[in-house]
């Protein structure tokens, strides 16, 4: 059996690090150790392949995971990892090739100096001569969130590459809009995700302007007066002109979605709301008001 590897004092992190203190503590050791620059330093390969080897393992999360569970045993249990084998895992330990049983690797890519997961260390480092480049890589996604929550502005959190991400949504955000978190995608790319507004039970959004049906009492439609209407910001009173019909829409200023030059408006729909059952009382006026009418045709 393979003498084991402890891959986390290699990089002289713990089990706790985040994701992005193992990569910077790796980014360190392999500049540091870097043949290209330790070239009078006979031990300087074998670290370097040491600190890569750890790297490979802690920065994927299932080798981590499987890793943490099976390490001290030597070896992960028959059909656990579900990684394809590699062509080659040249420069690996034989504490790696015994636990991971050919997963994984660091060969079989081609010319060029390769480390974890096929960076090209010379890319990623830059050589004696050269500076320092990174290859990075864009990840792509999709988010939805209420649309109350997306006037006012959230919180939330998303898992990239088995890491935990808390995306911060602006107020005012729309369907279509793409939030940019920087350095969070493997290599240190961007993940860009794009924004869709769930469908509100209230609530409609065109443009700048927000739609809202509301029920009318069959007096305040004919007499007119003060209705209680639904707002983003909450309730407010809207004035209804004497003679409304179902179907009539009135406007809101400033109770619309937030714009380049300010909110938009709220348009209200009016419906008129027919009472489904009426008391002995109401039922004898409005044969009255009926009567009334039948006076006055």
């Amino acid at each position: 059996m393979a003498d084991y590897k402890d891959y986390y004092a290699t990089l002289g992190v713990s089990k706790s690090s985040s994701d992005d203190e193992i990569k910077s503590a790796y980014r360190k050791l392999a500049k540091k150790y870097h043949p290209d620059k330790n070239k009078s330093d006979k031990a300087a390969p074998d670290k370097f392949k040491d600190i890569n080897e750890a790297y490979e393992v802690l920065s994927d999360p299932e080798k981590k995971q499987l890793y943490d569970t099976y390490g001290s045993s030597g070896g992960i249990p028959q059909g656990a990892y579900g990684g394809g084998a590699a062509a080659d895992m040249g420069g690996m330990s034989d504490f790696f090739q015994q636990f991971f049983g050919g997963a994984g690797g660091m060969g079989g890519r081609g010319g060029g100096n390769f480390g974890p997961s096929g960076i090209n260390l010379e890319e990623l480092f830059g050589n004696a001569q050269g500076g320092v480049r990174r290859p990075a890589q864009q990840v792509t996604g999709e988010i939805s969130i209420p649309l109350r929550d997306a006037f006012v502005g959230t919180v939330r959190a998303v898992q990239i590459n088995g890491k935990r991400l808390e995306v911060s949504i602006p107020a005012g955000t729309r369907s279509g809009q793409k939030l940019r978190l920087a350095g969070q995608a493997p290599g240190g790319g961007d993940v860009i995700l794009t924004l869709t507004l769930e469908r509100d039970s209230i609530f409609t959004l065109e443009g700048d302007d927000v739609r809202v049906s509301v029920e009318l009492p069959i007096p305040v439609a004919v007499l007119g007066g003060k209705q209680r209407v639904p707002t983003l910001s909450g309730n407010v009173d809207l004035t209804i002109p004497p003679g409304s019909s179902s179907g009539k829409t009135l406007r809101l200023k400033g109770q619309g979605w937030p714009g380049k030059t300010g909110r938009g408006d709220q348009l209200v729909r009016l419906e008129i709301g027919v009472p489904k059952s009426l008391s002995p009382e109401e039922l004898e006026l409005y044969q009255k008001l009926e009567a009334l009418r039948g006076v006055k045709a």
